[in-house]
């Protein structure tokens, strides 16, 4: 098997640009909805919305990689390291390295990629994780592989550039980074093609023991950010961890070749995704506000803590019954149903089965 970064013209990738035209005219009004939609909101909201996405971006790159945190965990870190609450701190240690990470990338898109920023990112995200040198390059004489199966069954799908070629390669990738970014001499027009290369660029080279699959997500972001001069509203990896098998299988065909087309056109469907998903997710939080105002002087304080709980996700996961309405308000099951009913009859909730099966959804339709 060859590999990428053994053709003789490693690193002079190619591609075709012009199939994409049509996304990236696409890109780019998404990309004006998106702000348009987002200066629209109060500033609560915009706090809300920035905070969601980081979150987001934070357990889904992690979850690529077969990392699960809790949602209070990365909330609570991101919220302590945008400054927003100084006092709260995340129970892992590990979930509170990819959060400090994502806010970290978010708050310096603009800085160049240079040696010293890309390992303080890798020390940052590396926080809880034992026997890895964080912060520094890989070395030793065994191969970096990409290996899947079990014991003596072993599928090799990539193997990285020896651990001696690390620094050199890795310098020669950050000159073309940051030479590429919009205004430099051999600037890369499309944001998304930058973004693209960037990533299967890094992911090649590997250049650490551990992490390098989120902190190759982190730079394509990065490159995002620059294209349009601002962190964008939205989460790669949200959408790369709906179909993580496709995203791997896009991986090991591009790193087989310095033909990058196919990837590119997947990488540039997963940003559009992406996109869409972010849309979503601020008209939520539009009629989130909408459904406060119309309702939320209506509400007791058990209710109000309860619809609140309810109104994290679009969706509240197998609805709102007595039981949990108890165990989050901690009343007694005469109260909790008392007050989901009076919930209903006011046409706040909408109700679902019956008999000991019933349960409940805010009546607002978040896809419309």
């Amino acid at each position: 098997m060859i590999y990428n970064w053994q053709h003789q013209d490693w690193p002079n990738f190619i591609y075709e640009n012009s199939a994409e035209g049509t996304q990236i005219v696409k890109y780019s009004v998404n990309t004006g909805e998106l702000s348009g939609l987002a200066s629209g909101l109060k500033s609560d909201s915009k706090a809300e919305l920035m905070i969601n996405m980081l979150v987001a971006e934070a357990i889904k790159t992690s979850e690529i990689e077969g990392e699960y945190f809790s949602r209070e965990d990365v909330y609570s870190s991101i919220e302590q390291n945008l400054g927003l609450k100084p006092n709260r701190n995340s129970k892992s240690l590990k979930a509170k390295g990819i959060s400090e990470l994502v806010v970290y990338v978010h708050q310096r898109f603009t800085k160049p990629l240079g040696k010293l920023e890309i390992l303080n990112w890798h020390k940052i995200l590396m926080q809880g994780y034992r026997n890895i040198n964080r912060g520094k390059w890989r070395s030793g004489v065994l191969p970096m592989q990409i290996v899947s199966g079990t014991v003596g069954k072993e599928k090799v799908h990539f193997e990285a550039p020896p651990s001696s070629r690390v620094p050199k390669e890795m310098q020669v990738f950050m000159q073309w980074f940051n030479s590429t970014r919009p205004g430099k001499a051999d600037e890369i027009t499309n944001p998304i093609i930058r973004a693209a290369v960037a990533h299967i660029y890094f992911e090649s080279i590997h250049p650490f023991e551990d992490g390098n699959g989120r902190i190759g997500r982190a730079i394509a972001e990065k490159a995002l950010a620059q294209g349009i001069g601002q962190p964008v509203l939205f989460s790669l990896s949200k959408s790369i961890e709906k179909n993580k098998n496709q995203y791997y299988n896009a991986l090991k065909q591009a790193q087989r070749t310095l033909d990058l087309t196919k990837w590119i056109h997947y990488f540039t469907n997963l940003v559009l995704d992406a996109q869409e998903t972010a849309k979503q997710e601020i008209q939520f939080i539009i009629k989130k506000t909408q459904f406060y105002d119309d309702h939320g002087d209506q509400l007791n304080e058990r209710q109000a803590k309860v619809i609140k709980r309810m109104m994290k996700s679009q969706r509240f996961e197998g609805g709102m019954t007595a039981k949990k309405y108890m165990s989050i308000t901690k009343v007694s099951k005469a109260t909790a149903s008392r007050d989901l009913q009076i919930l209903f009859e006011q046409g706040i909730l909408v109700r679902s089965g019956g008999g000991r099966s019933v349960s409940y959804q805010v009546n607002i339709d978040f896809k419309k």
